[in-house]
């Protein structure tokens, strides 16, 4: 069987090169892609969102969509972009939206996954459930690592505490009830050029849900610094894809394209952070303030010296769109704790951002 796949990796290799084909999950299409929009025989061009199209298996129909079909608890509806229809949008309550995997074996498992983004090897650290049921729909959570930190920090904990700290904690807390992605940055960072980070994440998604079960309304995503600019990054691009990011001390270093649109956010920020000012975060958390159409506010923050947090949840906001901002007195680091200006595993950052996800169902 390996020597089959090789010999077919080999054959659509040169049937792109020759024909100017795309070969199976590359790139097909999306705003500022110029790349070959005719996929290699056996695979349609698939429509996954504004930004990203991608060569999948299968046969096309006459209209030139794939036909792969994917089960909702209201209809089926054929494979399309996130997001679009009242039965896949993740910001609609009440619906649940299954992803092509759901009720078929996992293709996928845990460990280190590689692909191709925009000509460059991407890599991303994948975690399933132990108790894996294909017939389960799961959360699905990015975890965003800081400038010159690394999937493998994110994934394991090792910088804070061990296993406690992976997934910034989250992994613990959610127990065996999500999947989670930790991606790695070029340059172990998240400069997002041309929306590249944002492609690569939207190239993620798709693979991880054609191969696990995953309810679309259910994804979120969080990180630390660069991870926290690259999780509000997300914010504003995917707000129709994501169900809710929280951003831990991050700034506008991965850009912001669109961030018109609401989704529920959750800001952490330390009041003497000097590497990315509190300030900058106010702003970051503003945008959301007013997309989600929540009542201004001038949220209390603790005093310098007291070594606390003071946590406000805005009021008047549209309803699924909750913005939650939380100060603490301490500088630019990613798990606070009361009493302390040092990283804790006990962090209330990771118990705050695990209740501000897990309130959507």
């Amino acid at each position: 069987m390996k020597s089959v796949l090789v010999s077919l990796s080999a054959l659509v290799g040169l049937a792109q090169v020759v024909y100017g084909q795309q070969s199976v999950w590359g790139q097909c299409g999306g705003i500022g892609y110029s790349g070959s929009t005719v996929c290699v025989s056996g695979a349609c061009c698939t429509f996954q969102n504004a930004y990203y199209s991608q060569c999948l298996p299968g046969s096309c129909n006459p209209s030139g969509t794939q036909t792969t079909t994917r089960v909702s608890t209201t209809m089926a509806t054929t494979t399309s972009r996130p997001g679009t229809s009242s039965t896949t949008t993740p910001n609609n309550p009440g619906s649940t939206s299954l992803s092509p995997g759901c009720g078929k074996g996992a293709t996928l498992t845990s460990g280190t996954k590689s692909m191709t983004v925009n000509g460059k090897t991407r890599q991303y650290i994948l975690r399933v459930p132990n108790n894996y049921d294909q017939n389960k729909p799961y959360r699905l959570i990015f975890g965003l690592h800081w400038l010159s930190g690394t999937m493998t920090d994110v994934a394991t904990g090792q910088t804070v505490q061990r296993d406690v700290w992976s997934y910034y904690g989250l992994q613990q807390l959610a127990g065996e009830s999500a999947i989670f992605v930790a991606p790695q940055g070029l340059n172990n960072g998240w400069a997002n050029s041309g929306g590249e980070d944002i492609t690569f994440i939207d190239q993620i998604l798709s693979t991880v849900e054609a191969g696990l079960c995953v309810n679309q309304k259910l994804r979120f995503a969080t990180g630390f610094s660069y991870g926290g600019a690259m999780s509000y990054s997300i914010a504003c691009t995917r707000a129709s894809v994501f169900r809710a990011v929280a951003v831990l001390s991050g700034g506008l270093l991965s850009g912001c394209s669109g961030g018109n649109d609401p989704i529920a956010y959750l800001g952490i920020h330390g009041i003497q952070d000097s590497v990315l000012n509190i300030s900058g975060g106010r702003t970051l958390r503003d945008r959301f303030v007013r997309n989600n159409g929540c009542n201004s506010m001038s949220p209390a923050e603790p005093s310098q010296g007291s070594l606390t947090h003071i946590k406000t949840e805005y009021t008047g906001c549209r309803s699924g769109y909750p913005v939650t901002w939380i100060a603490f007195d301490a500088g630019h680091i990613a798990a606070p704790r009361d009493g302390s200006t040092g990283d804790s595993g006990s962090t209330f950052s990771s118990r705050e951002t695990w209740s501000f996800f897990s309130q959507f169902t």
